[in-house]
């Protein structure tokens, strides 16, 4: 098989009925049995002490019949079914064809190149499968592989689509798959999920990108799976499918400590008391340092308990796993003796790399990949570990190998996206600015947006190092992790006067919190995360609107001025820009009672994930082909927006064409002054591609976050006096920076401008 064809289902040809075959204590039939191994014949003559100790040896053969219709270990037709949907065993057939191949070393992989990966990409759309209104019968990546598509992106000035996850995911019960609990991020398999289209699909999909100088972006999730065959197999002790997870063996004797499992359920959460019990016999490390998506009695604590599973050699066992995430996300193992987790996590990259046709990864929660016992009374060291520096830098270093890259979704610390960017992905998802400029919005004060860019540029990451996203399928975050856990005890500056990290980070919340949702009810507070809404919406309840049927086409011009000034705010500056098909339609939240089935389980982002129709394809849809209920759309179709100047998407074109036009995508940023009205922000730019020791011409950003206009005077330490300040998109000068490196500007409501500074001529005698 050439390895360009290679697809796992090639492999699967349905299950094999194996019924009478017996399985050994290593999960192999007796048929593979051949002569005695070296080991079997050495171990008689070894001292005893070089023997394998009793704690880690199998034991003896067991040999089981069982119905064939059998849904657990002591059936054979049911265990290789699982092993054949297997992501550890597609990574290994996957990684034995590209082993030794010329293609493996043409590629420098050893360190990040943020620039590198922007000039391949520097403006996403960020896809979100089952919201895209597709034409009937059309399927989900059919749609974004529609030529048509291709052609306005071209026109607003996107360059790659993100395509999220589209491989099956959720779960396995019994014969059955279940569905996923987190957005398609459990994973279970390489192949993609039917219900969004084909291999073949995608692979289209990135011919036609590739036809209008583009390129498509797919997620590997190196931190967890779902529950398919692969947890399945774990369960059962099976091989080396253990080893892929955070997972623990209790015996026998110790199941009382465990909470029993009700019928219709795989596992319960452990409550604190067990988990400190289980920690304290030295079963687990115990506590971590947060309990991610905290609700009581739901998830008090990051691991839980298996249900009694039967494995082939007839045992069985129960198991305690983590799960930084939902119970049905069980947490990837990267230094097990086995490697199986790694081999499991790149196998599925390069299959989206080398078959499937993508240019780069998205690494979803891989901030989490090391945990650690820590001293007595402290909880298990799980943030910042090093264990997720190495593992990313070698899922970084694999993907640069092959010729592609990453980008990391690293919601901690400041330093913690430094560090793992010197050596892993290439760029970062920007968890910076992002509660920086909805605060500066909601407020109409840019202080706290000012004090997180100026933090960033101190402890080393440049904004060029991160992609500015507007909304995408994840609340907008504002748990501001940098100040509320690593800096809490830490001393800032905010509002004329001294606060604690912690202090801030909670009035940071508490404004945003009572902006978007204390008077609107189409906004909802999501966990102890974020804010559920659409950009358009956090921008109608910034400006007094309190029910979805308040805003009216007269609120629609403002609302597209303050979503254009957020465009600016993240396209013109250095570093990748986003945006997804709810920002490009203008959408608003869906009312609760119409996805009042999906908000049950208490995950409120429900309510932003709204259908849209980006090519108007059909205007009669009540929903998406997933049955996500269509939303309201401000500013309606692409095609017809194009054919208006005035639009969102024909404004949003002009933005991104002085984007590229001056290349400060992959510019330096030098400054942020202050600024003599609260609601404006300046960032300095010097347009150098990265090389500090070019000649390169300075360019300066003014925003005005205030929905009043505004004047000042910007001063900057890197404005050359006596240069000319043009305004780029109309080549009016505006002025000269005086003595005191400074000029004065005038901005209207929610206004933004690109400014160029030309220095002035020399003089010639």
């Amino acid at each position: 098989m050439a390895h360009d064809d290679f697809r796992p289902e090639d492999l699967y040809t349905g299950p094999i009925d194996l019924s009478g075959i017996t399985l050994d204590d290593d999960g192999e039939t007796e048929s593979e049995k051949s002569e005695i191994s070296y080991d079997e014949q050495r171990y008689p003559a070894r001292p005893r002490r070089l023997r394998p100790r009793d704690q880690f040896r199998a034991g003896s053969v067991r040999r089981v019949a069982t119905d064939p219709r059998t849904a657990n270990g002591t059936n054979p037709s049911y265990v290789e079914w699982l092993v054949r949907q297997s992501m550890l065993k597609d990574g290994d057939v996957l990684a034995r064809q590209l082993s030794g191949q010329p293609a493996m070393w043409r590629n420098p992989y050893a360190h990040p190149d943020a620039r590198r990966a922007i000039e391949t990409s520097d403006v996403w759309f960020t896809a979100y499968p089952i919201s895209l209104i597709t034409r009937p019968g059309q399927s989900f990546l059919a749609a974004l592989g529609d030529d048509q598509l291709w052609s306005v992106f071209e026109r607003v000035g996107i360059t790659a689509i993100h395509t999220g996850p589209v491989k099956r995911a959720g779960g396995i019960a019994g014969w059955l798959e279940t569905p996923s609990v987190d957005g398609h991020f459990d994973r279970i398999s390489t192949s993609i999920d039917p219900a969004f289209g084909t291999e073949d699909e995608f692979r289209a999909l990135a011919d036609v990108a590739e036809n209008h100088g583009g390129s498509v972006i797919d997620d590997i999730v190196p931190g967890h799976t779902g529950k398919g065959a692969d947890f399945r197999l774990a369960e059962m002790g099976f091989k080396d499918y253990p080893g892929i997870y955070h997972m623990v063996e209790i015996p026998p004797e110790d199941w009382s400590l465990l909470p029993d499992v009700p019928d219709g359920v795989d596992s319960v959460n452990l409550d604190p008391a067990t988990e400190k019990e289980l920690a304290g016999r030295g079963y687990i490390i115990g506590a971590m340092q947060r309990v991610i998506f905290y609700t009581p009695g739901v998830k008090e604590t990051n691991w839980s308990a298996t249900a009694p599973a039967t494995g082939p050699d007839g045992v069985t066992r129960r198991w305690v796993y983590l799960h930084y995430f939902k119970q049905g996300q069980p947490s990837i193992n990267w230094l097990d003796p086995t490697f199986a987790g790694m081999r499991l996590v790149i196998g599925d990259a390069l299959h989206s790399l080398g078959d499937l046709g993508t240019s780069a990864l998205r690494l979803d929660a891989n901030g989490f990949l090391g945990v650690e016992v820590s001293a007595e009374g402290l909880p298990a060291w799980s943030e910042g570990h090093p264990l997720s520096h190495a593992a990313n830098h070698i899922i970084a270093g694999m993907v640069r190998k092959v010729g592609g890259f990453t980008f990391q979704e690293l919601n901690l610390a400041i330093e913690d996206i430094r560090d793992t960017a010197a050596v892993g992905a290439d760029l970062s998802y920007d968890f910076v600015g992002r509660p920086g400029y909805h605060h500066a919005l909601a407020t109409g004060q840019t202080e706290f947006l000012r004090l997180a860019l100026t933090t960033s540029l101190e402890l080393g990451v440049q904004p060029v190092q991160l992609v500015h996203g507007l909304q995408n399928h994840d609340e907008l975050t504002y748990e501001l992790v940098h100040w509320a856990t690593r800096h809490g005890d830490d001393l800032f500056r905010f509002r004329g006067r001294e606060i604690s990290g912690g202090e801030l980070a909670e009035e940071v919340r508490a404004d945003l919190t009572e902006s978007l949702t204390g008077a609107a009810d189409f906004n909802r507070v999501f966990t102890q995360n974020g804010i559920a809404c659409t950009t358009a919406s956090l921008i109608a309840a910034t400006r007094g609107a309190a029910r979805l049927d308040d805003i009216t086409e007269t609120d629609v011009p403002a609302i597209r001025d303050a979503h254009l000034l957020l465009c600016a705010y993240n396209a013109w500056q250095p570093g990748v820009f986003a945006l997804s098909g709810w920002d490009l339609t203008g959408m608003l939240t869906v009312p609760s009672d119409v996805v009042a089935d999906l908000l049950v389980a208490g995950d409120t982002r429900w309510i932003e994930r709204g259908a849209h129709d980006l090519l108007d394809v059909d205007p009669q849809a009540t929903a998406s082909a997933a049955g996500m209920p269509r939303g309201r759309a401000l500013y309606g179709s692409l095609p017809a927006q194009l054919d208006d100047p005035s639009s969102f998407a024909s404004r949003l074109s002009r933005i991104l064409d002085l984007r590229r036009e001056h290349g400060i995508a992959t510019a330096t940023q030098v400054d942020i002054p202050e600024v003599a009205h609260a609601g404006m922000l300046v960032l300095v730019h010097r347009l150098d591609n990265g090389d500090p020791e070019a000649e390169a011409r300075m360019q300066v950003t003014i925003l005005n976050f205030s929905p009043e206009a505004t004047e000042g005077t910007v001063r900057s330490e890197q404005l050359v006096p006596q240069s000319e300040v043009v305004d780029a998109a109309s080549g009016e000068t505006l002025g000269r920076v005086d003595d005191l490196q400074s000029f004065t500007v005038s901005l209207p409501a929610y206004g933004a401008t690109f400014l160029m500074l030309e220095p002035e001529e020399p003089v010639v005698e």
